[in-house]
């Protein structure tokens, strides 16, 4: 299962936000550095509305939702790559994850410490990500030199290892992640191998008070986030509030209404949260549906229908024969494969069908 780290200075909120994700309190949630020393793990359930609307046109008895992991690492410091801190164990976690979350504070609270003394958020991105630069760099100028000597020697991939390093090298001294480079297939599979820290995919987390989120738009700190990211590393940021997620957690689902409802918002921004990591691990979901259950499948895009198939069971790839596809819209708006059928949108596909993320399925296999 592929896992999303959430990440951050200490004490911005990143184990009440994962506590509040996971509906557990596997993680300490403290007004204090470090509250957070080993790393915390728990399964999230992926908000999907189209599961309640399948199984309603398929009287299903049950809904099974996708799901994937979220981990609760420690807070890192100035000075991690060199060990300050909890660095040295926040950068070997960091490792283990295939995505991250970058929480950051986007809110004046004099009764909260922070690490820095002041709130400034562009500032927080800027510290964690030297640090994984730094470590990054480090990385890179060890496997240079592991690989030099083989290179001179005519090895071809050692060859091929020490010019993606070199280009490595120049743009992380530049201060830039991995994941903003652009890099051929070839030099990206190369990379791949390296296991460098700025190489993964990151979304940013904009923790906002609960009276600031319903006006979040306009609010300083995550405007100066939005246009930061956007700008300097090709990706977006979501806004979410742990406070009030936390309080959500021990309420009933006609008591959370009732509360957003006070503070004019209709979600607390968790949800949009857990889907936004959830494509940014490259993940997508297609969805079976019967009187028995509705089911959503997790995949990774661009898998083909055979890979798909085996999801539900690893036979099912060997035995593929073709899959029955509709697009969930399509479902909907017919009412029913059969209609789905005599309208033209239902589809065979075979083996080289790439799955669409929506797309409802019945696969025929020889087993």
């Amino acid at each position: 299962m592929l896992r999303a780290g959430i990440v951050g200075l200490p004490n911005v909120g990143k184990s009440t936000l994962f506590n509040a994700v996971t509906q557990s309190r596997k993680a300490m949630a403290a007004n204090y550095r470090f509250c957070t020393i080993e790393p915390n793990t728990g399964v999230v359930t992926v908000p999907d509305e189209r599961l309640g609307v399948l199984a309603k046109l398929s009287k299903s008895q049950k809904t099974v939702p996708a799901v994937f992991e979220f981990v609760d690492i420690a807070g890192l410091v100035k000075g991690a790559s060199k060990g300050e801190g909890l660095g040295n164990q926040f950068l070997g976690h960091i490792r283990e994850v295939d995505a991250l979350v970058q929480v950051v504070r986007c809110f004046e609270n004099s009764n909260i410490e922070h690490v820095m003394d002041t709130v400034d958020p562009v500032r927080d991105i800027d510290i964690i990500n030297t640090e994984l630069v730094l470590a990054d760099l480090e990385s890179v100028e060890k496997r240079k030199t592991k690989n030099v000597k083989a290179a001179r020697s005519g090895d071809k991939k050692a060859i091929a290892e020490v010019e993606v390093l070199e280009k490595l090298d120049v743009h992380l001294n530049e201060g830039k992640t991995i994941a903003t480079m652009e890099l051929s297939p070839e030099e990206q599979s190369l990379v791949a191998g390296f296991f460098l820290l700025t190489s993964k995919p990151t979304l940013f987390a904009c923790n906002v008070a609960e009276e600031d989120l319903a006006s979040a738009d306009s609010n300083a700190f995550v405007q100066q986030v939005r246009t930061y990211v956007k700008a300097h590393h090709k990706t977006s940021a979501v806004v979410v509030s742990a406070e009030i997620e936390s309080e959500l957690v021990t309420l009933s689902e006609e008591e959370r209404q009732e509360y957003l409802k006070d503070l004019g918002v209709a979600d607390t921004g968790a949800s949009h949260l857990i889907q936004e990591a959830y494509h940014l691990l490259g993940l997508r979901t297609y969805l079976t549906t019967g009187e028995k259950e509705t089911r959503a499948w997790t995949i990774h895009a661009g898998d083909k229908a055979p890979q798909a198939a085996g999801v539900i069971h690893s036979d099912f790839e060997k035995a593929f024969i073709s899959a029955e596809c509709v697009s969930f819209a399509d479902l909907v708006a017919c009412g029913s494969f059969a209609r789905a059928r005599e309208l033209a949108k239902l589809r065979t596909e075979g083996k080289d069908y790439v799955v669409q993320d929506g797309d409802v399925i019945e696969f025929k296999t020889f087993v």
